[in-house]
């Protein structure tokens, strides 16, 4: 195993991408009832899942008489779902009374479902609040009612999610604007959530994803360490799934892979400045430009003997380093302090 595999990948980046579809659907979700990293005692998509489950009629605490009652209702209950189902792709706007609130947003009622509108879906919500001003301005809510439009449902899970946001825009827009987006289009649209594993942005009453690893060319500790909620951004589509409402997206494609002119903008033995970025046992790495990282071995910080990198380079810290090897296609770039 050489450095470069044991510290994670062949540009110095950590991987983020999720094991799965199936993982990415329930971090894409996970992110959006959490509200990001803003926020980290709400409620889990799983927990909300459970909140909703029990709400319509489906936990595993009833008593004897409620199930009875759930299944004497049990075809009133299917009807709701199947109704709920026709408004979602006939795109339709409901009024909702807003019952109750959780950590994570709000909790409405429609015919015999509960159904849960995310904070971050909630038309001028504050994006970062302390948690007591956070509770204040989701109990002001409840009483009132809310325009919304259906943006996930699922009976299995009893999963019912409402925006307020995607009832703003006109009816058929929505599908408009995933049934017309192409792979390769850029489009602008606004930083609405951000998530341990990316942000989510707003294109018009779709939400899109930028995963963590299509912000930059380059490591990425968070997003919140590069974008801002409200942020405006031009953003370029990778992947769209209609029927799901899901659009992947990508910051870095809109500019080109340092890596791939790496070899004609550079030589071996030139002398480069550079910027700290991590250090770690085996050594540090430095980013030359933007998405461009090498890494300085263990050997090549200084002569003489010394206990670990960190006592010979800082994060942050600028250095002049030499080149000793380039390879585009592994994305590697070897660097040395010792031979300057």
């Amino acid at each position: 195993m050489s450095a470069w595999d044991e510290y994670g990948t062949r540009d110095g980046t950590r991987s983020n991408v999720p094991d799965s579809a199936k993982d990415l659907e329930e971090e894409y979700w996970d992110a959006l009832l959490n509200e990001g990293e803003y926020t980290h005692t709400t409620a889990s998509s799983s927990e909300i899942d459970h909140m909703l489950s029990e709400s319509n009629g489906n936990g595993n605490h009833t008593s004897s008489y409620q199930a009875g009652v759930l299944g004497a209702a049990h075809s009133v209950y299917q009807d709701d779902w199947d109704a709920i189902e026709q408004k979602m792709e006939n795109d339709e706007i409901l009024a909702l009374k807003v019952i109750g609130y959780n950590r994570g947003g709000l909790l409405v009622e429609w015919q015999s479902l509960r159904g849960f509108v995310p904070a971050s879906q909630l038309v001028d919500f504050p994006a970062e609040v302390e948690q007591h001003n956070r509770r204040d301005a989701l109990v002001q809510r409840v009483g009132n009612i809310l325009s919304l439009r259906v943006i996930e449902l699922n009976p299995e899970k009893n999963r019912l999610i409402l925006s307020e946001r995607a009832a703003q825009v006109s009816a058929g827009q929505r599908a408009n604007l995933l049934h017309t987006l192409q792979i390769g289009d850029i489009i602008e649209g606004h930083i609405t959530n951000l998530c341990d594993f990316g942000a989510f942005v707003d294109l018009g009453g779709v939400e899109g994803l930028i995963h963590i690893s299509e912000l930059s060319w380059g490591r990425v500790g968070h997003p919140a360490d590069m974008l801002r909620r409200g942020q405006t951004v031009k953003v370029y589509v990778i992947d769209i799934h209609p029927d799901e409402g899901r659009i992947a997206l990508s910051l870095k494609r809109l500019r080109p892979d340092p890596w791939v002119s790496v070899e004609q903008r550079y030589q071996i033995g030139e002398i480069v400045e550079g910027r700290i970025t991590n250090v770690v046992d085996f050594g540090a790495f430095a980013c030359i430009e933007d998405g461009l990282e090498g890494l300085i071995h263990f050997s090549e910080l200084a002569e003489g003997h010394f206990l670990h990198p960190r006592n010979v380079v800082q994060e942050g810290e600028i250095v002049q380093a030499r080149i000793l090897s380039i390879n585009g296609r592994e994305r590697r770039l070897g660097l040395s302090l010792r031979l300057i």
